[in-house]
Order: structure tokens, then sequence, then C-alpha cells
């Protein structure tokens, strides 16, 4: 397995460094050292095509941040909020040797049962699926692209 593998994601300069034989890269979202495993590869190469590419600002992407469903604790890999601080869109990050299947898409599906957010992604690095969600209709839509910040 390539730890560095080539992505379906623009390449990005990372920092990487060899830490005793473990490769890391410096996250600039949380602001330290990550070991570098397949799917955090990913989530790294996602965030940079957020704020690079969609214009996301980074001020407004959290990692990895905590629910609660069914009792139990899970982790969310991304979720991006507007100025006014709600929840607007929501990524699975999964490795690329992970397939993008119905098991990832009713994991995000759970997780949005708790944020209620109307625009979801998923990825494996190779491809991305995006969803608008529309909730007062009980119906959702695949849509071809991921739109820009100041789209939504």
């Amino acid at each position: 397995m390539d730890l560095l593998q080539p992505l379906n994601l623009p390449p990005y300069p990372f920092k990487i460094s060899d830490d005793n034989g473990q490769l890391t890269l410096f996250d600039e979202i949380r602001k330290k050292h990550l070991i570098i495993t397949p799917e955090e590869w990913v989530r790294q190469h996602f965030v940079q095509y957020l704020i690079n590419q969609k214009k996301y600002p980074k001020t407004l992407i959290k990692l990895e941040g905590g629910l609660r469903l069914h009792g139990m604790a899970k982790r969310t890999d991304i979720v991006v909020f507007n100025n006014a601080g709600d929840k607007i869109l929501m990524i699975e990050c999964k490795a690329p040797a992970v397939a993008i299947n119905q098991k990832v898409f009713d994991q995000i599906a759970r997780y949005n049962m708790t944020h209620k957010i109307a625009l979801l992604a998923v990825s494996n690095g190779l491809q991305h699926y995006y969803c608008r969600i529309d909730f007062e209709n009980q119906a959702y839509k695949f849509i071809p692209e991921l739109p820009t910040y100041d789209q939504l």
C-alpha cells in the first residue's frame, strides 16, 4: 500500500516529515502533525480541495468532530459551517482501498440524522459523490459537482 498514492484530487505540497519511520504531515486546520494513514491522506487532500479550489474558508472547517448516535460516540471526518455558524456540508472520507458503496452512504446518512446538513459528500480520494438533502420532502438528489462556498 502506497501511503502517498496519487488521488483524484489536486496535489498539494504538504509539509511531510519522517518521525522515526512514521510519515507525518502538518494539518493546517488542527495545527499539529498527524501520522499519515490512507484515510488521513484523503481527508487532508479533500480539505485542501475545499480551501483552494472551492474557496471554503479554512476557519469554518472542522475535522473529526464528535457526535453521539444511539448513545455511541462517533466522529465526522469534515464538517463545514457558514459565517452564521450553521452546518452546511459534511464529508465522509475513506481510504482509497475502501469502496464507496451503500454501507458508506448509510454511515453518512446515520450521522446526518444528528447533524441535519443539506449537502453531503463521500470520497475515497479516487471517487467522490455529492448529494443534496431535501428534508422537507424527505428526498435526496446526487449532484455532479461540489458547489463553491459562495454558491451555498
